[in-house]
């Protein structure tokens, strides 16, 4: 698996993992730091002529640092992806000395079991998005 920085051309294939709007995404791609997984077997060689086809990816991260703290924004994908995408955050605020939250809404089993994976402590309940539950997970830098 491949993991790059978003481009706007992403925000498409970003918003369908994240039933977003695509014109929220490019706003998201353009605010935060976003970085997308794409599969081994979609990485497509350098020297090809390119399409306008959207890039197949699977799986995207975003995330943003203010008072000390690295915030996942959002999370999505494949378990996979997910676990490796998790990795950029978290080396960003290893290096800054920095902790990292994020919410998971309750029943995405895919982010949380990635979140848990990962390493991250579950701290209690947070708000709630769209009437939806959301759990707070945090790790400490190393």
């Amino acid at each position: 698996m491949e993991v790059r920085d978003a481009v706007e051309t992403d925000a498409p294939a970003i918003a369908e993992i994240a039933d977003a709007p695509a014109d929220a995404m490019r706003r998201t791609i353009h605010d935060r730091t976003v970085r997308v997984a794409v599969a081994d077997d979609t990485v497509s060689d350098p020297n090809a002529d390119t399409s306008d086809d959207e890039t197949p990816l699977v799986g995207f991260v975003s995330f943003d640092a203010t008072d000390g703290t690295v915030h996942v924004t959002q999370l999505g994908g494949t378990e996979a992806a997910c676990q490796q995408l998790l990795g950029e955050p978290m080396r960003f605020a290893a290096g800054e000395g920095m902790a990292v939250e994020l919410l998971v809404v309750d029943g995405d089993d895919t982010a949380r079991r990635a979140v848990e994976d990962a390493g991250f402590d579950r701290i209690g309940a947070g708000p709630r998005f769209d009437g939806r539950a959301t759990t707070r997970y945090r790790t400490e830098s190393p």
